[in-house]
């Protein structure tokens, strides 16, 4: 049931742009699949989902096949959606403008960090537990570069 759910949810994110895990849970209901939002969220995670900036402007679930346009959108992501990045020890607080955390956390899970344990997201801000203070003082560095890329340096 698994298996077909998330290959499910492949098709979906290709054949229409899916903004939140509340529409996506709606369009697996219409399909007839019965499951939680918590069932989609650790779906999203596991298959490694990520949210694109698309044409419109409008943030959108995506697979996590990264190319050169889609690396300039995770850029995007962190420019316009991160708000500000702390450590304290091996701990990263990342903050997210409303409805983002999500999406900036996926775009950072994705990116495989050497020295990230792990990441949780709520609403508007991300924790990040790191193996070492060094790992969490270069990941805020790096955050923070890509807070200040302005939306003209991403464009090829």
């Amino acid at each position: 049931m698994k298996t077909r759910r998330q290959a499910r949810i492949l098709e979906l994110i290709r054949e229409q742009p899916i903004e939140t895990q509340a529409e996506l849970l709606a369009l697996l209901e219409a399909d007839g699949y019965h499951v939680t939002q918590a069932t989609v969220s650790r779906d999203i995670k596991e298959m490694r989902l990520i949210k694109l900036l698309d044409a419109n402007g409008m943030y959108r679930y995506a697979a996590e096949s990264i190319s050169n346009e889609e690396r300039q959108s995770h850029a995007y992501l962190f420019s316009t959606a991160v708000i500000s990045v702390e450590h304290a020890h091996t701990l990263v607080v990342i903050k997210t403008q409303t409805g983002m955390a999500q999406a900036v956390c996926a775009a950072l899970d994705a990116t495989d960090r050497p020295g990230v344990l792990g990441s949780i997201a709520g609403d508007d801000t991300i924790f990040v537990a790191t193996r070492a203070d060094s790992a969490s003082v270069s990941l805020v560095a790096d955050i923070k570069k890509l807070m200040v890329r302005k939306t003209t340096d991403l464009i090829p």
